[in-house]
Formats: C-alpha cells, sequence, structure tokens
C-alpha cells in the first residue's frame, strides 16, 4: 500500500503556477468514469486537446450503447476546461457530433477562472462506503444545483427519506436484474483489482482498497468474490449505503445521444466538484439506468414523459478512502492528425 498510496499521491499533484499541456491532461484523467476503464485518448497541439473515446475500453455489458463512455468522456472534458480556465487558457469546448464523438478543448490564452472547483479536482473521489445519514444544509443544496447546471441537463435533487426509498426500491430491482447476468459478473470481476500490486501493474480498475475490502492474491480474491458476490448481500449492502446516505442525484439528459450523454457527464463532474469542495462524498448507484426495463419504471416515478434518467449518484458526508489510480498520461496520448 505504500507504493500505491505515493503513486496515488503522484498523480494529485498540484499543478505550478504555468503548467505543461500534459499537467494539464493529468488532471483531466482523474475525473470519474465507469469501472475506472478510463475509455479516453488526448491527441494534444499546440493551442487545443482533442478528447476522443478509447471504444477498446467499453463494457459492453453494463453499457451496450456506449452511454456511461460518454457520460465519462464529459466527466474529462470538464475537468480539462476548469483546470485550463484556473490557469489563464480559454477552456472553450466544442463537440463533433458528426465525426468520432471527439470534443475540442480550446487552450489559447484567456482570463484566468480559479474557482473551488479547480482546487477539488485532486481530491474527488467516489466513496464507496456508509455515509453518517446527516443531512446537507439546504444552503449546500442549492450551490450543487447551481454548479450543476449546463444546457440540456436536469438535475433532480431526492432529499426526503420515502422519495429515496422509491429510488433504493429501483436500485434494488436493478441490481437483481444485473446479479443474474453471469456476463455482467464476469465483466465486473475482469475490472476489480483484489491487490495494489496488480492495481499498481494495471493502472486502471477497481481496486478493492478503495471500498474497504482487504487486500489478497488475485486467485485467492477471484474465489472468493465467486463465494460472496450474491444477489442479497449486495442489496442489503446498497439498502445500507443509499439509507445512509443524505440524498440522491438523478442526472437527464434532453436527448438520448453522444452530445446530451457528454453534457449529462460534464453537469455531473461539476456537482462532484462541487460537493467535493463543501466536503459532502458521492458514489454511483447506476442500477436503474443500465436496466431498461427498471430504467422505464424510474422514468415513469419521476414524471418525465418520453426522457430518462442517465446517471445517479447517492451524496452524503464520509471519510475519504484509498484514491483511485489512474494510468501513465503516456498511456492516453493519441498521435495529433
Amino acid at each position: 500500500m505504500e507504493r500505491y498510496e505515493e503513486a496515488a499521491r503522484g498523480l494529485r499533484a498540484a499543478l505550478s503556477a504555468d503548467p505543461a499541456m500534459l499537467d494539464l491532461v493529468r488532471l483531466a484523467t482523474l475525473a470519474p468514469n465507469g469501472h475506472n476503464t478510463q475509455p479516453w485518448r488526448f491527441a494534444v497541439g499546440d493551442s487545443r486537446v482533442r478528447l476522443l473515446p478509447d471504444l477498446t475500453r467499453c463494457t459492453p455489458v453494463v453499457d451496450p450503447d456506449d452511454h456511461h463512455l460518454y457520460v465519462g468522456l464529459g466527466c474529462a472534458a470538464e475537468t480539462l476546461a476548469v483546470a485550463s480556465r484556473a490557469h489563464g487558457r480559454s477552456g472553450d469546448m466544442a463537440f463533433d457530433d458528426r465525426g468520432d464523438g471527439s470534443i475540442d478543448i480550446d487552450l489559447s490564452p484567456g482570463a484566468a477562472a480559479v474557482s473551488e472547483l479547480y482546487h477539488a479536482i485532486i481530491r474527488r473521489q467516489s466513496t464507496r462506503s456508509l455515509y453518517d445519514a446527516v443531512d446537507v444544509p439546504s444552503g449546500d443544496l442549492t450551490l450543487l444545483e447551481a454548479a450543476a447546471a449546463v444546457d440540456g441537463v436536469s438535475v433532480m435533487l431526492v432529499t426526503d427519506r420515502a422519495r429515496c426509498d422509491a429510488v433504493l426500491e429501483h436500485v434494488i430491482d436493478g441490481n437483481t436484474v444485473q446479479m443474474a447476468d453471469p456476463a455482467f459478473v464476469r465483466e465486473l470481476q475482469d475490472w476489480i483489482r483484489f491487490n495494489p500490486l496488480d492495481a499498481l501493474s494495471a493502472g486502471d480498475g477497481l481496486f478493492s482498497g478503495c471500498v474497504g475490502a482487504p487486500s489478497m492474491p488475485t486467485w485467492l480474491g477471484k474465489w472468493l468474490f465467486s463465494l460472496v458476490f450474491r444477489t442479497g448481500a449486495e442489496n442489503r449492502k446498497y439498502t445500507k449505503q443509499v439509507r445512509s446516505s443524505a440524498g440522491i442525484a438523478i442526472f437527464v439528459g434532453d436527448r438520448q445521444d453522444k452530445d446530451h450523454w457528454i453534457r449529462v457527464g460534464r453537469s455531473f463532474q461539476r456537482f462532484a466538484l462541487q460537493a467535493t469542495a463543501l466536503g459532502i462524498r458521492h458514489a454511483h448507484i447506476n442500477q436503474p439506468v443500465e436496466v431498461p426495463s427498471v430504467r422505464a419504471s424510474l422514468a415513469d416515478w419521476l414524471g418525465i414523459g418520453d426522457q430518462k434518467p442517465d446517471l445517479i449518484v447517492r451524496f452524503g458526508y464520509a471519510p475519504t478512502l484509498p484514491m483511485s489510480l489512474r494510468r501513465p498520461v503516456a498511456a492516453v496520448l493519441e498521435a495529433v492528425d
């Protein structure tokens, strides 16, 4: 763990006053993404960065339409924009909706705009643990809603306990369907790293230590996973986690396309950074989004007509867990065309 923690600290080192482009990319790779697959490539030019989807790192069982992949791409784009503006670069972005689904981010000189969201980039994490069930003050909820405001995206904050339990029912329904699918279980296991050495070697995936689980040899971890990863246990875990949270945030794009999935990612990352600045943790509970029948049921409950929920997270207060790793910047670079 000492080597692991040293690597995690290095990834989150603060930038100099005049950072190189690759240092800005390093911060962008700290963005949240499904299973920590890091499904992105960065083509770095003289005054712009093109962010491209890396379809070799998709998760076809849990994310067959690459919806989560493009949400993660939006998270990375927003992170790069926030970091760039803090260091006097434009940060304006344009989505290529007729080509490969890439995002061009302008890094030409601009007015510096340092924000608390920028300072939160290196501290943000998905904290997959029990929270302390303490309510978030109404003023902070207002700040979260304001931070997440992105055109084409609606954000619903659910804090009433009865309504949170109604969302939890959809989480349980979705989780039950997924747990019965051997392909889902295999795909998830493929992205789990059961000890710090495996996590360091891969630089990606879900390190068991990041959820408070003990480190163990990979062969033993896979064997135990097959024994303990059961529907009832997972449903009980999610029930405790949701009921320990202060609330749930549901992100809904106006349309189901790559552009709006990216917008959802941008909105979510702004929410996550504002939450981090306020000392509020978050973690995904996306099962209702990932099972079509449950997604439709949740949409009906939300009363959003033909729209669909795109991303769901719980939020609240808790201590930090070990930070996740990322691959080296050199591993995510794309040649400039």
